[in-house]
């Protein structure tokens, strides 16, 4: 699998280095007064430190108002109820709370949506069969 490298706005770079690290659990990697590199599972994310950041776009999904743009990951199934339950003992305010869609159907898939210090928002997934990530 190829590595994907995302920048991100971020408007205070060391709340974005506690935040990825302590709270999502990222490594740091190389850094600079205006940027920091996060190892976010296996893929390069750098946050860039800016003055103004606008994320403010909804777009409904399903009866939910999932922000535009976000990014993500998915995740093996435990993993993402692993990460579920400790984000909740961190008492982070979800947009979309840890929930199951299409239950029992194809494509059934955890979801949680959260947003950084900097309304950067961020997915995670996880498919019950990973083989119906891309089935309609």
């Amino acid at each position: 699998m190829n590595l994907f490298h995302l920048a991100i706005p971020v408007l205070d770079l060391g709340a974005a280095k506690d935040f990825y690290i302590n709270i999502l659990g990222c490594s740091k990697g190389r850094s600079s007064a205006k940027w920091i590199d996060f190892n976010f599972y296996g893929h390069q994310l750098v946050c860039h430190e800016v003055k103004e950041s606008i994320n403010k776009n909804m777009n409904d999904v399903d009866g939910n108002n999932i922000p535009v743009p976000h990014f993500g990951i998915i995740l093996d199934w435990r993993e993402f109820h692993s990460l579920s339950t400790d984000l909740q003992s961190k008492n982070i305010n979800f947009i979309i709370e840890p929930t199951i869609r299409f239950k029992g159907k194809v494509g059934e898939q955890a979801i949680m949506f959260l947003k950084d210090p900097s309304d950067n928002a961020i997915e995670f997934k996880s498919f019950k069969n990973n083989d119906e990530v891309f089935n309609i």
